[in-house]
């Protein structure tokens, strides 16, 4: 979070400086948001570079939601959920929460003539697994089609977008 070096072993995220980066952007606050006094470029990508020197993407930066001060990666979530009998995908996002800043929310889409998991059914299999009780999931929503990107990958950006509407309706 504070741009500085983290030893082998622990997840931080990535800056890229080199010939095959650009050197801004023609919106000079994307530059300023992605680019440091350096010109270090943020990927928003979490990786892991381990003791051999080899490099690991683990995450993405907006796939981490940060629930009272504590990081939890919607991925890890997102792998065991989608262990339960029924689920076909299932994409976990931020969502909006007025004490602890953010909650993770789980959109769940079902195989045919299933039902979608409910929060009891989810946390306890979140338990079952071993999952920390801080990271379980404080929604689950049903979804019919997830809003998805041209090659097809969820636009989760839409899904966090949507709960955000929703939180500042009267």
């Amino acid at each position: 979070e504070d741009a500085k070096p983290v030893e082998a072993g622990e997840p931080g995220e990535i800056y890229s400086r080199g010939p095959d980066c650009c050197m801004g952007y023609t919106d000079p606050q994307l530059t300023a948001t992605h680019f440091d006094a350096d010109g270090w470029y943020r990927t928003e990508d979490v990786g892991v570079l381990d003791a051999d020197g080899y490099f690991a993407i683990v995450d993405r930066k907006k796939d981490i939601i940060i629930r009272g001060g504590e990081n939890i990666s919607a991925l890890e979530v997102e792998e065991l959920v989608l262990r339960l009998p029924g689920v076909a995908e299932v994409a976990v996002v931020a969502a909006p929460d007025k004490r602890l800043g953010e909650h993770a929310c789980a959109f769940v889409r079902t195989l045919p003539d299933a039902e979608a998991p409910t929060l009891d059914a989810v946390r306890a299999h979140l338990d079952a697994a071993g999952l920390a009780r801080q990271k379980w999931l404080e929604e689950v929503r049903g979804i019919e089609e997830f809003p998805r990107t041209p090659s097809g990958k969820i636009q989760k950006f839409a899904l966090r977008d949507g709960l955000r509407r929703e939180e500042a309706r009267p």
